[in-house]
């Protein structure tokens, strides 16, 4: 085989950014001059602005997109029940969620910070610790949990009090931007994230896809679907395809070519995603109680290997679908558009609906009669419970 000539390939080809944004402020931010070249200089208060705002929003508002997929169910007669029941559930804790006091889900997740730095960007250093200082300032001024536990030995933890630390993960590329994604991962769906250390004896239509069901089908209900359901297969390294597990699920590889090419650029397999979505929606599942809304949307990303190496990396986004992009550039702070009236989403005859069909079950009676009373019924029957209830809670969740 002869050498090929040196060819650079991004293997990351992201295409446009149609991202609405907003702006936060054009303060912090100036133009100077570096010998010939322009920079732009960027004050920490930008970046404990734009972190603080980030994981203000993320936690009341979601993005529309996955506010109209959800609504979707609503309309869709092939749905079971209990799939317009969670459906209008979510919605309805949206529009809750959006008045800014309690926030979409109780997990508040860990903060998660990946920056794009352009080589004509200037902040002086400090990055992390400005951010911190924004994701510091969301979780203590509002009503969002503090999850991350910090040990004192290798036995004993204490909750840090304040959400921190962050994970960062920021990069040198081009330009004179500084581009973000702020993630808010639960402890639920980032459960349910997988690795499998495979071998070439899967890549072919007979074996991947019943691979794939089986693997996904292994998630159950446990992290809130419906989902945003994401396979990455190949990678450079198992701690890659991991990564980018993580951000396909956050639609962040939307716009990616769905083809590859002989310089091992990464693509989308847009069919592979289209039948494994069926699956999703035929496997029984449903959105958490049984139908057909096991998953909202399926990515699947196709990376260049090592040859002995097969890496096949599994994810989702939960029903709590919380991610956000930011940048600064030269015109200012800017943080993704979020809804913010999801109320909207939800039909005006939904809108203070009863559910009349579930099973009204009493609790001021002896357990024994209870737990008796339950038998009847079968899984994904829905309950209306009255009466006092102790609620157990491990102490991975407790404040």
């Amino acid at each position: 085989m002869p050498t090929p000539p040196f060819h650079y390939q991004e293997m990351f080809e992201l295409g446009e950014d149609d991202t609405e944004y907003r702006l936060l402020t054009s303060e912090h931010v100036s133009v100077e001059n570096f010998g010939d070249t322009e920079i732009l200089k960027v004050a920490p208060e930008a970046l404990t602005l734009l972190a603080n705002q980030a994981y203000h929003d993320i936690n009341f508002f979601l993005r529309p997109k996955h506010l109209r997929q959800v609504a979707a169910i609503l309309e869709d007669p092939e749905a079971l029940e209990n799939d317009h029941m969670v459906a209008l559930t979510m919605l309805k804790n949206a529009d809750v969620a959006s008045a800014g006091l309690l926030p979409f889900c109780q997990d508040t997740g860990t903060a998660i910070i990946m920056g794009k730095k352009g080589q004509q960007v200037w902040t002086g250093g400090g990055d992390e610790a400005a951010l911190s200082a924004g994701v510091y300032h969301a979780y203590t001024e509002n009503n969002l949990r503090y999850s991350q536990n910090a040990p004192l030995d290798m036995f004993t933890e204490k909750n840090t009090g304040c959400n921190l630390p962050a994970q960062f993960d920021l990069y040198a590329t081009d330009g004179d931007a500084y581009r973000f994604l702020f993630i808010a991962k639960g402890g639920g769906s980032a459960n349910k994230s997988y690795l499998y250390q495979e071998t070439r004896a899967i890549l072919n239509p007979k074996s991947l896809v019943p691979f794939l069901t089986e693997k996904m089908l292994s998630l159950g209900t446990a992290a809130c679907p419906p989902y945003h359901l994401a396979f990455v297969i190949g990678g450079t390294s198992a701690e890659a395809t991991m990564k980018h597990v993580k951000l396909a699920s956050t639609k962040y590889y939307d716009h990616l070519p769905t083809t590859g090419n002989e310089h091992g650029r990464a693509f989308r397999d847009v069919e592979l995603e289209a039948e494994m979505l069926e699956v999703a929606r035929t496997c029984g599942i449903g959105a958490q109680f049984g139908g057909k809304y096991f998953a909202l949307d399926v990515r699947v990303i196709r990376l260049p290997r090592h040859g002995a190496s097969l890496p096949v990396g599994i994810g989702v986004s939960c029903s709590a679908d919380r991610q956000a992009k930011g940048k600064i550039t030269r015109d200012g702070v800017f943080l993704e558009q979020l809804e913010t009236h999801p109320l909207q989403y939800i039909p005006e005859e939904l809108r203070h609906r009863k559910d009349t069909d579930a099973v009204r079950i009493d609790l001021n009676k002896p357990m024994d009669e209870i737990r008796a009373e339950l038998n009847q019924y079968p899984v994904t029957t829905r309950l209306l419970l009255n009466g006092p209830i102790i609620v157990a809670r491990d102490i991975a969740h407790a404040k």
